[in-house]
């Protein structure tokens, strides 16, 4: 049973830090696109990072470029999100998700749609 799970939120200031984790289970994503997306009350669901399947390309939103930083690690079967200087606009829920048909896709032009995503985990930056 294939299955992402996502760790790491929580709440924090505005101007701290979170490191989120997402394990995968089930089978291996090591070649495939993996990536974040975040989703607040009352909001879309809105994009915010991935990652090629070697780690070599990223892509992020305009909205955490410089602040969020994607990597992962295919020893592990886990991609991390490290969020740095969070803004409370940036309270939402956090979803990991991959993409099963970016088959060792070394280029980010845009952001995939994602075949599987876990449960989330809550950040929440308080003012």
């Amino acid at each position: 049973q294939v299955q992402l799970v996502e760790s790491g939120g929580g709440l924090v200031q505005a101007g701290g830090s979170l490191r989120l984790s997402c394990a995968a289970s089930g089978r291996t994503f090591s070649s495939y696109v993996m990536g974040w997306f975040r989703q607040a009350p009352g909001k879309e669901r809105e994009d915010v990072a991935s990652i090629t399947w070697n780690g070599y390309n990223t892509y992020y939103a305009d909205a955490v470029k410089g602040r969020f930083s994607i990597s992962r690690d295919n020893a592990k079967n886990t991609v991390y999100l490290q969020m740095n200087s969070l803004k409370p606009e940036d309270t939402a829920v956090y979803y990991c998700g991959v993409d099963l048909s970016s088959y060792q896709r070394h280029s980010l032009r845009v952001f995939p749609d994602y075949d599987y995503w876990g449960q989330g985990t809550q950040v929440t930056v308080s003012s």
